[in-house]
């Protein structure tokens, strides 16, 4: 047991190493990027995308940022799933209240069978936009931005070798559920990790039209259940970078539960396993932060039924600081997050000693949740999102099993719970 415990200890503190290391990095670049903001006569005209099923809970308050946008010359393209759709009332009610000339709403015309539905949405609208349009920018309803995030998201793609630009979401550490709390510690080494390693965000993403053209990406959206993970491989292919642009950093206040949690992570770690061009890293990462602290923990309980006091102290000591470490780390991210969207006018409350006391819980509570997610994922096949299923057997041999338009019925009751 002594040589067990040894060797966790030292896998735990190397590994926390490597997540001090990426954490300073991503820091470094947060403080050290300046916003580089296109004059309005260079700024391309740009087609902004959303692609709607259900009504997600802040959707009126996404629908007017995106129509306020300090940007010369942009379209908004709804693309929602059906007339059916609590989305479609909303999101008209809205248009008309804003007064928008620049919007237009449609709704899917063809649901492909062998792709996602945001998939189908994405072609549909990118393939009816004319040459005038430069460049195409993909949004969440999720996402409330803020004025300037148009600009901050294309004027990056002036550069040649940017083929993409990308934000990520942040979510708060305040909800009133424990899903809600687990996400957010998960989402923390989630936004780090898609730095490092150049993925993009579909909920805030800039694509130049030209760039869509020479990578022929759609015709792989028209094969697949994601359109972001894959873009990494693709653009690097072409010799196109993607880059993060720190300013888009947006809060998220949706909340969840545990069990609805549990099936969005299997769907996230299936769609990894399908996309992520560092897929193997990420089952190293798991391996580290999810089962060498369970099995620490259990070494523990078994060193106290065994009486072993000395050897429980220091396994617990060795648990209590790799945790301590993670909640370092959690706070230092959140305290820099904090600064970046303040610094465009996005509330975000502060840190309360209970609220740290809760992201302290949350440590333990999100490896085995997480840890639950991943061997649950290694069984399915089938994925349902919003009341449509899919048949999943490759990255590229997806099937459509189920399908029928979203209805009100199918709002959750808490009107801040993610769909």
């Amino acid at each position: 047991m002594e040589d067990l415990a040894i060797f966790l200890f030292k896998s735990l503190t190397g590994w926390l190493v490597i997540q001090v290391c990426f954490t300073l990095v991503f820091i470094w670049y947060l403080r050290s990027s300046k916003k580089y903001l296109l004059p309005d006569d260079q700024l391309p005209k740009t087609a902004v995308i959303l692609c709607l099923r259900g009504a997600d809970p802040f959707l009126p308050r996404c629908l007017r940022s995106l129509l306020n946008q300090n940007y010369p010359q942009y379209d908004l393209k709804l693309i929602v799933d059906s007339h059916e759709d609590p989305a479609w009332k909303i999101a008209s009610e809205t248009i008309t209240e804003q007064e928008a000339a620049n919007v237009q709403i449609s709704s899917l015309r063809i649901v492909r069978n062998n792709c996602s539905l945001k998939c189908s949405s994405l072609i549909q609208a990118i393939r009816e936009l004319d040459d005038s349009y430069k460049v195409v920018a993909l949004v969440d309803a999720d996402t409330i931005v803020h004025v300037n995030w148009l600009r901050e998201l294309v004027s990056p793609l002036a550069d040649a070798k940017v083929g993409a630009t990308t934000g990520n979401r942040w979510y708060v550490p305040t909800g009133r559920y424990w899903g809600s709390l687990v996400r957010y510690v998960g989402n923390v080494s989630t936004v780090v990790q898609m730095f490092i390693f150049q993925i993009p965000w579909g909920g805030t993403l800039a694509v130049k039209t030209e760039v869509l053209r020479q990578t022929e990406l759609l015709d792989k959206w028209g094969q697949a259940l994601g359109e972001d993970f894959m873009m990494h491989d693709i653009l690097k292919k072409h010799g196109f970078q993607i880059k993060f642009v720190p300013s888009l950093l947006i809060v998220n206040r949706e909340e969840t539960d545990l069990f609805n949690l549990i099936d969005y992570l299997k769907r996230l770690i299936l769609y990894s396993r399908l996309y992520h061009p560092r897929w193997l890293a990420l089952v190293s990462e798991a391996v580290s932060s999810i089962l060498f602290p369970t099995l620490l923990i259990i070494l523990v309980l078994e060193s106290l039924l065994e009486a072993k006091w000395e050897v429980a102290a220091l396994l617990l000591g060795c648990y209590g600081v790799y945790t301590a470490g993670l909640l370092l780390i959690m706070l230092v991210l959140e305290l820099e997050i904090q600064r970046v969207v303040r610094s465009n006018d996005q509330a975000i409350a502060k840190l309360s000693a209970a609220t740290i006391i809760r992201m302290l819980i949350g440590i333990p509570l999100t490896q085995w949740v997480y840890g639950l997610a991943m061997l649950s994922s290694l069984w399915i096949s089938t994925v349902t999102w919003r009341g449509v299923s899919y048949r999943v057997q490759g990255p590229w041999n997806v099937r459509l099993v189920e399908y029928r338009p979203y209805q009100w019925l199918d709002q959750p009751i808490d009107s801040k719970v993610s769909l």
